[in-house]
């Protein structure tokens, strides 16, 4: 008996039929997926912690960090080419223009959308090239990530700002939306050939392919929003990242500053179902 994690209720005798199923139902999953707002995998980044005058420093012996009212948060958002626990794998280039565009992107603490919980609001996203071992895991190669640049102040969240500077943070999980999803089966059959050219063309970049392949199927992330990107206890990859934290007091903020939208730009009302 075979279930299928989009149809827990139902259960099918065999992977055909279990796959024509889901090829007759890709356009609602689909759908779905796109309308709701996605809690992505954490991914961890062993980088090396950094001042601003890229000098190699440890948090716990930085006086500069202890001290400050300001400093500049770096995590890794999520990477490309991992299948992860939503039976999903972004893309390359799917980051790209949210990237670009994002101005009114949200650093949080556990995803939750209250004042109390806000770390900053003042954050920027970059398309960056990592290697898998940086994220943590045993791979060759690298990766395409999507990397949060955040201006923190101390005083709208004094509890996370501290476990910031003390390297308690171990972990960080993006909130996004998908906007291009393509649905990819390893069949070899007539009615799977549009699903297995999305398999042959995406599949070779996945990095931990013993996930995928005793599963079957996948869903290809073209293209995603990032909406938020949190601080969270624990995510649901089991390795620990290391989170860079760079006092960011005095002119150091004025000499990296994070492009705002103008005031003279804003939107009154955020449509968060809205690509720009």
């Amino acid at each position: 008996m075979i279930r299928l994690k989009e149809f827990p209720d139902k259960v099918f005798t065999n992977n055909e039929e279990a796959f024509k199923f889901l090829i007759a139902n890709k356009a609602l999953i689909i759908t779905q997926k796109k309308s709701v707002m996605k809690y992505a995998d954490a991914l961890p980044y062993f980088g090396t912690l950094e001042n601003e005058n890229k000098e190699i420093v440890k948090a716990v012996e930085n006086v500069e960090l202890q001290n400050a009212t300001t400093i500049k948060v770096v995590a890794v958002s999520n990477a490309c080419n991992w299948y992860d626990s939503h039976g999903d794998v972004s893309i390359k280039g799917s980051w790209n223009r949210t990237a670009k565009n994002t101005t009114d992107g949200l650093h949080l603490q556990e995803h939750q959308m209250k004042y109390d919980k806000l770390i900053s609001d003042n954050v920027s996203f970059s398309v960056e090239t990592k290697t898998w071992k940086e994220l943590g895991y045993n791979y060759e190669g690298k990766t395409e990530c999507l990397v949060m640049t955040s201006q923190v102040e101390k005083e709208d969240n004094p509890y996370m700002f501290e476990k910031y500077i003390k390297g308690k943070v171990k972990n960080h999980s993006s909130g996004l939306r998908y906007v291009d999803v393509e649905f990819a089966i390893n069949s070899e059959a007539d009615w799977a050939k549009d699903e297995k050219a999305v398999w042959d063309k995406y599949y070779p970049d996945i990095i931990n392919k013993e996930d995928v392949d005793e599963r079957g199927y996948f869903f290809a992330v073209k293209e995603q929003k990032i909406i938020e990107n949190s601080a969270v206890l624990k995510g649901s990859n089991p390795a620990t990242p290391t989170i860079s934290v760079e006092p960011a007091s005095g002119t150091s903020a004025k000499q990296d500053p994070v492009v705002t939208t103008p005031k003279s730009e804003q939107k009154p009302n955020i449509n968060l179902n809205l690509f720009i």
